[in-house]
């Protein structure tokens, strides 16, 4: 090969290797950076990130949480609207649905005769009782166990403390959305402990939780919208004055 072949070769190397460069640096330019203009939560480490996403949701004054939770072999299907005045929304259980109303201390059940009538023990209600309160407002009375359990589902931090709980060491899944909304995933022990998908606009609040051994799965969502609480008319409510039937 003569010089001047070789140096024409080095050349078109050169060239070509600065081109590469060139190209690489432009298609890095135009690579779409997935935290560009978010709250900028996704750049943090998991643990950071569900430190934010806790205190978000403990500032929050309401939050609505809908979806199913296992618990004791016990599926719940709620639509709970939470503030740290009290609560409404519906819960169903095998099948059954009734309304919960709480107003400050106040809670009230509302549901139809069949709920009234329906025993845990399988051998029926209080068919009299039930048809006196279908349909109504039931006042709980506080020293009524009844109370204690239903109004677990309306108390907000307490709600928000007991589930939003990754097992395992934590670690951050990728990108994703969440009803039109960016999200980063975090996920307690590569998702066997559960997964939280965080918001990546505004306020790094919690949109969607799988919990871990299939224990449910729960969105949240109207973070800091009004909730509208308003004790039931007089009308429309029963004060039960003793233990509630089982139901």
């Amino acid at each position: 090969m003569s010089a001047i072949s070789l140096g024409r070769t080095r050349r078109t190397a050169r060239t070509g290797a600065v081109c590469a460069l060139v190209l690489t640096g432009l298609l890095a330019g135009c690579a779409e950076d997935p935290d560009a203009g978010t709250n900028g939560v996704g750049k943090l480490s998991a643990e950071q990130i569900q430190r934010r996403t806790r205190a978000a949701a403990e500032a929050a004054d309401t939050v609505r949480l809908a979806g199913d939770v296992v618990t004791n072999g016990r599926t719940y299907r709620l639509d709970m609207r939470l503030s740290a005045e009290g609560a409404s929304g519906s819960v169903t259980s095998k099948g059954v649905a009734f309304g919960l109303l709480r107003v400050g201390e106040h809670l009230y059940v509302k549901a139809d005769a069949g709920f009234w009538s329906h025993a845990e023990d399988g051998k029926g209600g209080d068919t009299d009782a039930a048809g006196k309160l279908d349909g109504k407002y039931v006042k709980v009375p506080q020293g009524d166990p009844a109370y204690k359990k239903f109004s677990g589902f309306t108390e907000k931090d307490v709600l928000l403390d007991g589930l939003l709980t990754l097992h395992g060491s934590l670690a951050t899944d990728g990108h994703h959305e969440q009803s039109g909304t960016r999200t980063i995933r975090v996920t307690g022990d590569k998702g066997s402990g559960g997964t939280l998908d965080v918001s990546l606009e505004g306020k790094p609040y919690p949109l969607r939780l799988e919990r871990a051994g299939d224990a449910g799965t729960l969105t949240f969502s109207s973070w800091g919208a009004a909730v509208a609480l308003e004790e039931p008319k007089e009308s429309e409510t029963v004060d039960y004055g003793k233990q509630l039937p089982t139901s």
